[in-house]
């Protein structure tokens, strides 16, 4: 068979560090409480963890505006924490992941206070004068809305942020600039992380000339390019240049540099433009761009549409994501706030069979929904800008349900530091664990059969016809060809094919029906899996009716 690197089709468990476990009582997760986690995670069946960041922040956006690249955030516990979970991890055969903020620093960095002093540093941020009416350099926005820009009466300058103004922008042009950003991956890589996640991947570089970014065209602007402000414009010039690509480059060799090491990134603007979907001997190892973290309808179109982005990169290799720290759960995006249990176990099989390195977020394995948050509980400097017409990031971030039994569901003995949301208590570990029917434990059955099928983690990806509410496609690697059904609405649907092997298959769709003859009916959000025989493995496949 062939040898693949471990994360070619593994699964990555992400873990926000903060809500995740407290282990000593401060309200705030921290590395003792993941390492106390460290069983339930390997009992998941997942490959690696995803760390969120763990370095010293002041906290304004939550560790990604990073003033220490080289310690371990207060709240999390210091270096031998961070030591035992990495041995701990290892001794589990769980990879480590960290994830890494290269693109800026926070403004209390001591390499921005330098620059802002005009030290030797002083070219390692964007800096540049203001017009003669004193306004802002150019047009660009701030991601997390207004300018991009702000005024330092020390330099008599307008620096760059393209998130909050306490986040300004390393100048990766300046090659001492870029020769630390990448010594902190050559430090981390040497304490023996097995690869990171980089944030804003697509953001390294920035136009020298500072030229304007061009407006959407009120014809081209949709719903979604309403919903912030910086959507209002395309980012060509404060980011997602091409060249963006040799930056990455230089990512990737110095990651090599350590064997058995991986990295890849995350593009949330123009992810072809910016280098996201690079070959294999180019750019990073692999990355994820938003089509499919944006998505809120369940159709078989937010799939198809993505994979047809992806087919203009053949041999690039993917990494899929449904959900993470930034958006909202995937149960209530798609489901609404009464989304019925099963879709759980729907997008989890869906997720779970993708081509791809799959990126598994933190209690999505439990169904967890969107939690509420009040306007005076609210953390996330996004959620305040725009109260209320959004509650922010807070409610896909809020603790882990462990023990409904226990004061604050087992995730601190102390305040939290977010509220846990009542409708979480019923879903919580000690809720699902002994359930066969529980979300957990399809999760967990699920994991296993992915590990299991060749096919699922490294096969090629072919849809067949299928018209929805069903999404069908084949997933084949060296001889072994699976059907994959997916039925995306509440209605129950049927799908007529041509035979399925009489090879067993385990007992592993969601609401799993037997096939009839030729056909397989799917209840509402049911999926199904079968082994083909060569005879059936056309790509008129079969045609499908809802019933």
């Amino acid at each position: 068979m062939t040898e693949h690197p471990w994360w070619r089709g593994a699964v990555i468990y992400q873990i926000y560090i903060r809500s995740f476990c407290d282990s000593n009582g401060d309200g705030f997760g921290d590395l003792a409480g993941v390492i106390s986690k460290l069983d339930y995670i390997r009992g998941l069946g997942v490959d690696a963890i995803w760390l969120s960041p763990m370095h010293p922040s002041p906290d304004r956006d939550w560790g990604y505006d990073v003033s220490d690249y080289e310690g371990i955030h207060p709240d999390y516990g210091g270096q031998a924490d961070f030591d035992r979970l990495l041995s701990e991890a290892h001794a589990r055969g769980l990879k480590v992941m960290t994830d890494e903020v290269l693109a800026h620093t926070s403004d209390e960095h001591p390499w921005f206070v330098d620059s802002l002093q005009r030290g030797e540093k002083s070219d390692w941020y964007v800096w540049a004068p203001p017009k003669l009416d004193g306004t802002a350099p150019n047009n660009w926005l701030s991601a997390f809305g207004g300018p991009a820009w702000s005024y330092q009466p020390a330099r008599r300058e307008y620096y760059h942020h393209k998130f909050l103004r306490q986040q300004p922008k390393l100048n990766w042009r300046t090659r001492a600039a870029k020769a630390a950003a990448l010594a902190v991956l050559q430090y981390w890589l040497g304490r023996g992380v097995d690869g990171f996640r980089l944030d804003v991947a697509n953001a390294y570089l920035h136009d020298p000339t500072l030229a304007d970014n061009p407006a959407v065209r009120m014809g081209e602007r949709t719903g979604f390019t309403w919903t912030h402000a910086p959507y209002l414009q395309l980012h060509h010039h404060d980011s997602n240049l091409a060249e963006n690509l040799e930056a990455l480059d230089e990512i990737r060799r110095t990651v090599e540099r350590f064997p058995d090491r991986f990295v890849m990134g995350e593009f949330s603007e123009d992810a072809a433009r910016s280098g996201a979907f690079a070959g294999p001997d180019e750019g990073l190892h692999s990355g994820y761009s938003f089509p499919l973290l944006h998505a809120t309808t369940l159709a078989p179109d937010f799939i198809h549409l993505h994979y047809n982005l992806l087919s203009r990169f053949p041999s690039h290799w993917p990494s899929i994501a449904f959900s993470n720290h930034d958006v909202m759960r995937t149960v209530s995006r798609f489901g609404g706030p009464d989304a019925p249990p099963e879709l759980a176990s729907l997008l989890l099989a869906l997720l779970l069979s993708l081509k791809g390195t799959v990126l598994l977020y933190q209690g999505e394995e439990l169904g967890l929904p969107q939690a509420d948050i009040c306007r005076d509980q609210i953390r996330d400097p996004v959620g305040d800008l725009y109260w209320p017409y959004t509650g922010g990031r807070d409610g896909c971030r809020t603790p882990m349900p462990w023990n409904a039994a226990s004061a604050n569901f087992g995730f601190t003995s102390a305040t939290p530091w977010l509220p846990l949301s009542p409708k979480h208590r019923s879903l919580a570990v000690s809720e699902q664990d002994g359930s066969e029917t529980s979300t957990l434990n399809f999760a967990r059955r699920f994991l296993a059969f992915r590990k299991s099928s060749p096919a699922l983690r490294w096969g090629e990806i072919r849809f067949i016809d299928a018209p929805p509410p069903l999404l069908g496609f084949i997933r084949e690697w060296e001889g072994e060809q699976l059907l994959c059904l997916f039925n995306m609405c509440a209605e129950p649907a049927e799908f007529v094919q041509k035979p399925v092997s009489e090879r067993s298959m385990p007992s592993i769709g969601s609401g799993l029906q037997e096939p009839d003859g030729n056909t397989v009916r799917l209840p509402p959000y049911g999926s199904w899996f079968g082994s083909l025989s060569k005879a059936s493995s056309t790509a008129s496949m079969g045609s499908s009716t809802q019933r």
